[in-house]
């Protein structure tokens, strides 16, 4: 049997209450009054209807970390935070290098169910950075790879690096750069600056991320192909970006739910979940990210969502691993540090967390707004609902998430992929 939904009084971007019919995969009506007749009825007042949104940079550990998260683990956690699309991370074992990985995470996906998932391909083999994977093959693969990244390591090499993006302009590709240069950061702990010198952790410089972002922008520009920042963290980095998209540069970046909202002041409690590459930075970083992200320097809002075991996160500062789930908390963080501060509304959270990501993925089907014949990948939220976050309830298989304890704003009431419920109320399908 079709599904039909009818979302009653929802809010289109924030705007006024009408009506909307999912139906056949699409949108099918909207307007005031729609019958529900045939439909399950979902009771929208005043919730704010989103179109679904997408995530650049998900990491989803399988093959090899199953214990740390899998694709339908991930993706659950993915549909609960009001996402209909995800882009998979290569630093899986193996990684993900050549066509047979990314197929296997692309069938993965498509098995779970619950939202798209769309591989990421390694730049180098191994991502070792020392020669170039097989990108065509992944390109031309099932899975039609079009973004690559060595994510978790840098693409340190300027000669390989040219050489990856001229190598992806002939099929229109991205190459998602880490920028972190190796030298600078051998063995640092957190963010380099007064705090790191009285807690006696290494420091890490902004100027090891912002040289490598300087270097990528005026390669991308020499060679005219697509280059895309991962997890920008600085407020030099904000700078280089806007001068490169002044200049007409072809750059791309991402700013990550918790580089909006925490600050390195945390890392004073030697808690290990606040351990996170890039780390946390000062409060000024965290203004100028939150201005740039406004005024569209930064393109797009990215998880980095990056799960691990209890015995990598329990332990002592400088063994425990880097990274934090996010894909859960993510539109809540958004809205407390974007949209209740005033920056964006919510067409400019569509804008920068579904539309944005979509076209710099390249992802068809996602990202396409709320119009009537439009693909029914949408989410529904409710704005003023808050909750409590407990790690023990999150559907990831990790727990390391930084907001444990807190309260964080809004819901995801429900999630539909192609007009399928993957969530609602609040809860599984």
């Amino acid at each position: 049997m079709t599904e039909k939904f009818v979302l009653k009084g929802v809010r289109p971007l924030g705007g006024e209450p009408t009506d909307v019919i999912l139906r056949d995969g699409v949108i099918a009506e909207m307007g005031a009054g729609l019958s529900g007749r045939g439909a399950q009825v979902v009771d929208a007042e005043g919730f704010i209807l989103l179109p679904g949104l997408v995530d650049l940079h998900t990491h989803l550990r399988e093959p090899g970390r199953e214990d740390a998260e899998t694709v339908e683990t991930g993706t659950l956690a993915a549909a609960l935070g009001g996402f209909t699309a995800v882009f998979a991370m290569p630093n899986t074992d193996p990684a993900a290098d050549t066509a047979g990985v990314v197929e296997q995470v692309y069938r993965l996906g498509q098995e779970a169910g619950r939202c798209d998932v769309q591989p990421i391909g390694a730049v180098t083999v191994g991502r070792a950075g020392r020669q170039l994977a097989e990108l065509g093959a992944m390109a031309d693969s099932a899975a039609r790879v079009r973004v690559f990244s060595d994510d978790g390591d840098c693409v340190s090499d300027a000669a390989l690096m040219r050489r990856a993006l001229e190598y992806v302009k002939a099929f229109d590709g991205l190459i998602a750069q880490h920028a972190q240069e190796p030298r600078l950061t051998e063995g640092a702990q957190m963010n380099e600056g007064a705090l790191s010198a009285t807690l006696g952790l290494a420091g890490w410089p902004a100027v090891a991320e912002e040289a490598i972002i300087a270097r990528d922008v005026l390669l991308a520009a020499h060679v005219g192909s697509r280059v895309h920042i991962c997890h920008v963290s600085t407020a030099g980095s904000v700078e280089i970006l806007r001068w490169a998209k002044a200049k007409g540069y072809p750059v791309t970046a991402e700013v990550t739910p918790h580089h909006l909202l925490l600050t390195e002041e945390l890392v004073a409690s030697y808690d290990p979940i606040y351990k996170v590459n890039p780390p946390l930075r000062s409060a000024e970083d965290v203004a100028a990210l939150r201005d740039a992200l406004a005024d569209g320097t930064i393109d797009v809002v990215a998880t980095d969502h990056a799960p691990h075991p209890v015995e990598d996160k329990e332990c002592e500062w400088s063994a425990a691993a880097m990274g934090m789930v996010g894909l859960e908390t993510a539109l809540a963080v958004v809205q407390q540090s974007m949209v209740d501060t005033g920056l964006l509304d919510w067409a400019g959270v569509a804008d920068r967390m579904s539309t944005r990501p979509a076209r710099i993925g390249r992802l068809a089907g996602h990202g396409c707004g709320l119009d009537v014949g439009a693909p029914a990948n949408v989410t529904v939220y409710d704005p003023a609902a808050s909750w409590d976050v407990d790690p023990a309830q999150l559907a990831s298989r990790s727990r390391n998430t930084p907001y444990a304890g807190r309260t964080l704003p809004g819901r995801v009431v429900a999630t539909f992929l192609r007009g399928h419920a993957t969530v609602l109320d609040g809860k599984p399908q």
